[in-house]
């Protein structure tokens, strides 16, 4: 008889609900603990998922949120530009251009020589019409550049088109033609 069945056999009453408790633990291991773990885990990995779209829906909000406040201040600003800055009718684009145009150029030491205006027609539907003007300068090259500064940087809305500098005799100043436009609101139907 070997030692170990002889410790079988003496200490049955010991071993046996031993052995029926270990079989006992991982019977209840594989059929209630490690599900749980599995469905806790699942939970677990469900919470992270759950966590992050909360994320992307805070960080989507917070743009939507941006893009609106972005929407409604450029609907104030060109409300602005429409009400305050661009002239009201053709005339007013006229007297915007009319007096501004001789001042600055007695201002920056520059001899105003002609102007021309091309009211152009509205298309069908038009919210706007372009008034252009065609001047006429001459003076030194420094006034003349100040003269360009002065009208970019004007308040008046007068849009620079084409700047052309010539000097057909070198004993005369330099002549500068600048080709400038306008807009201004039309009424309803482009009238």
């Amino acid at each position: 008889m070997t030692l170990l069945k002889r410790i079988l056999r003496e200490k049955r009453a010991l071993i046996v609900p031993l052995a029926v408790g270990v079989v006992l633990n991982v019977a209840a291991f594989g059929l209630v603990v490690y599900p749980l773990g599995v469905k806790s885990a699942g939970a677990a990995n469900r919470a992270v998922a759950a966590a992050q779209a909360l994320k992307a829906a805070e960080a989507e909000n917070t743009s939507a949120r941006a893009l609106l406040a972005g929407k409604t201040r450029a609907d104030q600003e060109l409300s602005t530009f429409y009400d305050k800055v661009l002239p009201a009718d053709l005339p007013a684009a006229r007297r915007l251009t009319y007096a501004t145009l001789p001042a600055l150029a007695l201002k920056t030491a520059v001899r105003f020589l002609d102007r021309k205006f091309d009211d152009e027609p509205a298309t069908k539907n038009a919210r706007f019409g372009r008034l252009k003007i065609l001047t006429q300068f001459s003076g030194e090259y420094a006034s003349l550049r100040r003269l360009i500064y002065e009208l970019e940087s004007a308040p008046e809305f007068v849009i620079i088109d084409d700047v052309i500098l010539a000097q057909p005799d070198p004993a005369k100043p330099l002549a500068l033609t600048l080709e400038l436009s306008t807009y201004y609101r039309l009424g309803t139907h482009g009238s």
